[in-house]
This record gives C-alpha cells, structure tokens and sequence, in this order.
C-alpha cells in the first residue's frame, strides 16, 4: 500500500527571520493553531513538496540541525526540541 502524499514542511518567520520549523497536512488550520498559541509571526512559508508524514519530518529534523549549525547550536525561538 502507498502512504499518503499530503504533509509539507514549512516555516513560521516573522521579517526575514525563521522563528518555527514544523510539518503539516492543513497550512492554512496549523498557521491559525499557531496564532492562537500566541506565536509571533509574519507569514508562514512552504519549504517542501508534499511528501509522505515520515519524509516530511525528516526533511523537518535536517533543516533543524542545518539552522542549529548557523545559529550558535540554537532552535528558531518557537521550537523546542532538536527534531521538531
């Protein structure tokens, strides 16, 4: 049996800055989750094609330790642990 194709990886930034990496099968119900959490940010970006849920939180975990490496081994500031 295929899985399904239907999560993307995205970014929350507020500015240019990159304030959460997450997934999501729904952008636009995880972007109003994430206002109504009190997340502080300017547009949500689509960074991936759609890609099945375990693809997708790889590609979530790669580009974490890609951001960690840039930033003093540090999360974007709404994330709170290394996979996501």
């Amino acid at each position: 049996m295929t899985k399904k194709r239907d999560t993307v990886t995205y970014e929350l930034k507020k500015g240019n800055k990159v304030v959460y990496v997450g997934t999501t099968n729904n952008p636009d119900r995880r972007a109003k989750e994430h206002k109504s959490d009190g997340k502080d940010f300017s547009k949500m970006e689509i960074t991936s094609r759609k890609m099945t849920e375990d693809g997708a939180m790889k590609k979530e975990a790669d580009r974490l330790k890609t951001y960690r490496k840039n930033h003093k081994n540090k999360n974007p500031q709404y994330n709170k642990d290394n996979d996501g």
